[in-house]
Protein backbone atom coordinates (compact mmCIF):
# COMPACT_ATOMS: atom_id res chain seq x y z
CA UNK A 1 0.00 0.00 0.00
CA UNK A 2 1.44 3.44 -1.15
CA UNK A 3 0.47 7.05 0.04
CA UNK A 4 2.24 10.24 -0.40
CA UNK A 5 4.29 12.37 1.37
CA UNK A 6 1.57 14.53 2.35
CA UNK A 7 -0.41 11.95 3.78
CA UNK A 8 2.33 10.58 5.88
CA UNK A 9 2.19 14.16 7.28
CA UNK A 10 -1.34 13.78 7.73
CA UNK A 11 -0.44 10.62 9.51
CA UNK A 12 2.43 12.05 11.80
CA UNK A 13 -0.01 15.20 12.99
CA UNK A 14 -2.82 12.45 13.60
CA UNK A 15 -0.22 10.40 15.58
CA UNK A 16 0.51 12.63 17.93
CA UNK A 17 -3.28 13.67 18.63
CA UNK A 18 -5.90 12.00 16.82
CA UNK A 19 -8.46 13.93 18.71
CA UNK A 20 -7.29 17.42 16.99
CA UNK A 21 -9.91 19.41 14.61
CA UNK A 22 -9.74 18.97 11.38
CA UNK A 23 -9.28 22.34 11.31
CA UNK A 24 -6.16 21.99 13.57
CA UNK A 25 -4.52 19.82 11.24
CA UNK A 26 -5.00 21.95 7.87
CA UNK A 27 -3.71 24.83 9.80
CA UNK A 28 -0.76 22.24 10.31
CA UNK A 29 -0.22 21.30 7.14
CA UNK A 30 -1.27 24.18 5.16
CA UNK A 31 -4.41 22.30 3.49
CA UNK A 32 -8.38 23.31 3.38
CA UNK A 33 -10.03 21.31 5.85
CA UNK A 34 -11.71 19.93 3.35
CA UNK A 35 -8.62 18.11 1.79
CA UNK A 36 -7.72 17.27 5.02
CA UNK A 37 -11.15 15.33 5.46
CA UNK A 38 -11.20 13.92 2.52
CA UNK A 39 -7.38 11.90 2.78
CA UNK A 40 -8.92 11.10 6.59
CA UNK A 41 -11.62 9.57 4.78
CA UNK A 42 -9.69 7.71 2.20
CA UNK A 43 -6.80 6.03 4.24
CA UNK A 44 -9.60 5.11 6.55
CA UNK A 45 -11.09 3.23 3.46
CA UNK A 46 -7.84 1.81 2.13
CA UNK A 47 -6.90 0.07 5.68
CA UNK A 48 -4.09 2.93 6.22
CA UNK A 49 -5.48 4.18 9.34
CA UNK A 50 -7.19 1.19 11.24
CA UNK A 51 -8.46 2.73 14.05
CA UNK A 52 -7.97 5.21 17.01
CA UNK A 53 -6.41 5.13 20.32
CA UNK A 54 -5.89 6.45 23.70
CA UNK A 55 -2.51 7.51 25.15
CA UNK A 56 -2.30 7.98 28.69
CA UNK A 57 -1.03 11.48 29.73
CA UNK A 58 2.62 10.54 30.41
CA UNK A 59 2.91 11.49 34.15
CA UNK A 60 0.48 8.52 34.51
CA UNK A 61 2.99 6.36 31.98
CA UNK A 62 5.44 7.57 33.96
CA UNK A 63 4.57 6.12 37.55
CA UNK A 64 4.18 2.80 35.99
CA UNK A 65 7.22 0.60 35.56
CA UNK A 66 7.83 -0.36 31.60
CA UNK A 67 10.20 -2.73 29.86
CA UNK A 68 11.19 -4.44 27.01
CA UNK A 69 11.29 -8.07 27.46
CA UNK A 70 13.52 -9.92 24.91
CA UNK A 71 11.96 -13.97 24.53
CA UNK A 72 13.91 -16.45 22.53
CA UNK A 73 11.44 -19.37 21.56
CA UNK A 74 11.70 -23.02 21.41
CA UNK A 75 11.70 -24.72 17.69
CA UNK A 76 8.24 -24.46 16.26
CA UNK A 77 6.54 -22.64 19.28
CA UNK A 78 5.79 -19.13 18.10
CA UNK A 79 2.18 -19.46 17.45
CA UNK A 80 1.53 -20.97 21.16
CA UNK A 81 3.83 -18.11 23.18
CA UNK A 82 2.09 -15.63 20.97
CA UNK A 83 -1.20 -16.55 21.86
CA UNK A 84 -0.42 -16.26 25.66
CA UNK A 85 1.42 -13.40 25.43
CA UNK A 86 -1.81 -11.60 23.63
CA UNK A 87 -3.85 -12.67 26.75
CA UNK A 88 -1.51 -10.66 29.27
CA UNK A 89 -3.09 -7.03 29.63
CA UNK A 90 -0.08 -5.94 30.72
CA UNK A 91 1.98 -7.04 27.53
CA UNK A 92 1.17 -3.76 25.35
CA UNK A 93 3.11 -4.53 22.38
CA UNK A 94 4.61 -7.86 20.80
CA UNK A 95 7.27 -7.69 17.91
CA UNK A 96 8.70 -10.75 16.04
CA UNK A 97 12.18 -10.06 15.34
CA UNK A 98 15.49 -11.20 13.91
CA UNK A 99 18.92 -11.64 15.75
CA UNK A 100 19.59 -13.59 19.02
CA UNK A 101 15.82 -13.42 20.05
CA UNK A 102 12.44 -14.70 18.86
CA UNK A 103 10.13 -12.27 20.26
CA UNK A 104 10.49 -8.18 22.08
CA UNK A 105 7.47 -7.43 24.27
CA UNK A 106 6.70 -3.70 25.86
CA UNK A 107 4.91 -4.59 28.92
CA UNK A 108 3.92 -2.50 31.91
CA UNK A 109 2.56 -3.12 35.65
CA UNK A 110 2.85 -0.79 38.16
CA UNK A 111 5.50 -1.97 40.64
CA UNK A 112 8.52 -3.40 40.22
CA UNK A 113 7.41 -6.57 42.23
CA UNK A 114 4.17 -6.77 39.82
CA UNK A 115 6.99 -6.46 36.45
CA UNK A 116 9.12 -9.56 37.90
CA UNK A 117 6.28 -11.73 38.43
CA UNK A 118 5.44 -10.99 34.96
CA UNK A 119 8.64 -11.59 33.87
CA UNK A 120 8.35 -14.90 35.54
CA UNK A 121 4.89 -15.81 34.26
CA UNK A 122 6.32 -15.43 30.28
CA UNK A 123 9.53 -17.23 31.44
CA UNK A 124 7.12 -20.13 32.62
CA UNK A 125 5.10 -20.27 28.95
CA UNK A 126 5.10 -23.71 27.56
CA UNK A 127 7.83 -22.84 24.58
CA UNK A 128 9.79 -20.10 25.84
CA UNK A 129 12.81 -20.78 26.29
CA UNK A 130 14.75 -17.23 28.10
CA UNK A 131 13.85 -14.04 28.59
CA UNK A 132 15.45 -11.19 28.84
CA UNK A 133 14.50 -7.76 30.58
CA UNK A 134 15.05 -4.01 30.66
CA UNK A 135 13.37 -1.53 32.08
CA UNK A 136 12.67 1.27 30.64
CA UNK A 137 14.09 4.46 32.40
CA UNK A 138 12.60 7.18 30.21
CA UNK A 139 11.01 7.82 26.66
CA UNK A 140 12.71 10.68 25.01
CA UNK A 141 10.06 10.80 22.49
CA UNK A 142 7.21 9.11 20.81
CA UNK A 143 5.35 8.75 17.95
Amino acid sequence: MRISPADELLLSVLRENARASTAEIARRLGLSRTTVQNRIERLERQGVIGGYTVRVHDDYERSRIRAHILITLRPKQMALVVKSLQAMHEVRELHSVSGEHDLVAQAVAATVGDMDVLTDRIGAIDGVERTTTSIILSTKFER
